[in-house]
This record gives C-alpha cells, structure tokens and sequence, in this order.
C-alpha cells in the first residue's frame, strides 16, 4: 500500500533561469505636464450641481404636492 500523502516528500523542485528584466513601460519619453483649466473644472462641477439641484426640487415638489392631496382628502 503506498502512502502518497505527507511521507512522499520529493526534492525535486525546478526553477526558471529565466530571469529577464522587470517590463519596462511602452512610453519611454514622458510627456508634458497636461494642465487643467480650472474654469473648465468648475463649470463641470456647476452643471453636474445644477442638475442635482433640479431633481431635488422636483423630488420635493411631488412630495408636497402628494401631502397636499392626502391632506385635502382626509380633511373632507
């Protein structure tokens, strides 16, 4: 009966000899600092914000207009 468990301990472990350098990046050369206009930056902002202010308001005028209508209902 052969036990191929823990006692079937072999030294036989291979290794790559492979050893070639880290990859380098494909873009050697570095580009220029790519600035960002900081006026473009804020009028995203302000329409991202403006939309988001849109659809809350509209979000709270259903609602009260909802409160309104139960409230006018359960006062009858």
């Amino acid at each position: 009966m052969t036990n191929k468990g823990f006692t079937d301990l072999s030294a036989e472990i291979e290794t790559p000899n492979d050893f070639t350098e880290a990859g380098k990046p494909l873009k050697t050369r570095r580009s220029l600092s790519n600035r960002v206009d900081i006026n473009i930056l804020k009028s995203k902002l302000q329409e991202t914000e403006s939309k988001e202010f849109k659809k809350n308001l509209l979000i709270l005028i259903v609602l009260f207009t909802i409160l309104g209508i139960l409230g006018i209902n359960l006062s009858l």
